[in-house]
């Protein structure tokens, strides 16, 4: 999907990093519920922005 995505002239790609367990699931290179092994990997050389929960985002889910 991130190949099809920057294909293109403007084309753009985005990872989400989950790395926040205790505000959502985290899941990395070697979690038992999907890994992002080859696209981080991938992502430099791509260009492809990696966006970590943990570090880069003040609110996941608003409190109620």
């Amino acid at each position: 999907m991130l190949e099809w995505t920057t294909a293109g002239r403007n084309g753009m790609g985005v990872i989400v990093h989950h790395t926040d367990a205790r505000r959502e699931y985290a899941y990395d290179r070697l979690s038992g519920m999907g890994t992002l092994k080859k696209a981080l990997d991938d992502a430099s050389r791509q260009g492809w922005i990696v966006v970590d929960m943990k570090r880069d985002w003040q609110t996941i889910f608003p409190e109620k």
